[in-house]
């Protein structure tokens, strides 16, 4: 069975690879042909020069240095992509981590959600990036306006959705747990939180998405390293096989990213029957 399985992911794998591999065949193609200006859009093999080019550690060998650390410290990309990572980690559990008491407490009392609820949905729809003035007049520069920004992109999907899951609670559990003289503390910890927690899980995995966008906003305006920084530089050189090759590192980041938490859901709600395990 675990072969089986095995051989249903890699194939599963292979089908999701083949559009992409053709759009790269056809634009190689193009690209040589001169149909497109290499200018405007390079070619495949130009771009993954460029990415090689710039993993390459920039400074000299250093036996002093282990071969993994010399390419994460001086590799501009791999230094960039941690720069990245670490806004994002950052910012989504400051959001996450306010988002989500205050959500809980939204759901479950009803004068809390009346007292909030005008002020959120004010907010909320408010894009992070609106932000950016007052977070570099509030903040100045560097990580700390860039971790504020994140953390507000994080903030209002981890809410919303954890606000639902919570109202979404069947009242015939509720009512049953309290028959049964189940405390408050046993009844939030035992029926709301477990029955909310596929909302509260599907709402973090939304913001940690949202976070990795703002993030890349965040480095254009108030860093001087990072994926958007980067991007923004290449822009200034009119680099645009730099731009793609930041634009491809920060889809395969997010790739991991999603594909990380949506591993982490699965394993967090395997009791839940709604749950896909095929």
């Amino acid at each position: 069975m675990p072969l089986l399985a095995g051989k249903k992911h890699l194939l599963r794998f292979c089908q999701g690879l083949v559009v992409p591999l053709v759009l790269v065949a056809v634009w190689e193609g193009l690209s040589r042909s001169g149909r497109i200006n290499p200018q405007l859009l390079p070619a495949p093999s130009q771009i993954m020069a460029k990415w090689w080019e710039t993993l390459k550690p920039a400074e000299p060998y250093d036996a002093a240095k282990t071969f993994f650390l010399r390419w994460l410290v001086s590799g501009e990309l791999l230094a960039d992509s941690v720069a990245s990572l670490y806004r994002v980690l950052v910012g989504f559990v400051l959001g996450a981590g306010l988002a989500l008491p205050i959500g809980l407490l939204m759901g479950a009392h009803r004068t809390v959600y009346r007292l909030f609820n005008p002020l959120m949905q004010i907010l909320r729809p408010i894009p992070p990036i609106a932000f950016i003035p007052l977070s570099i007049l509030w903040f100045g520069l560097g990580n700390p306006p860039a971790f504020f920004l994140i953390s507000l992109g994080a903030f209002f999907p981890v809410l919303v959705n954890t606000i639902i899951g919570v109202r979404n609670v069947d009242s015939i559990y509720l009512r049953a747990a309290r028959n049964l003289g189940a405390s408050g503390r046993t009844l939030f910890l035992r029926i709301i939180l477990p029955a909310a927690a596929p909302y509260i899980l599907t709402g973090m995995r939304i913001g940690i998405g949202v976070a990795f966008i703002v993030v890349i906003v965040a480095e254009m305006i108030a860093v001087n390293n990072g994926l958007g920084y980067r991007i923004l530089e290449a822009r200034e050189f009119y680099w645009s096989d730099k731009i793609i090759v930041g634009m491809l590192t920060i889809g395969l980041l997010g790739l991991a990213l999603d594909t990380g938490m949506e591993k982490l859901n699965a394993h967090l709600l395997r009791w839940h029957r709604g749950l896909d395990n095929s």
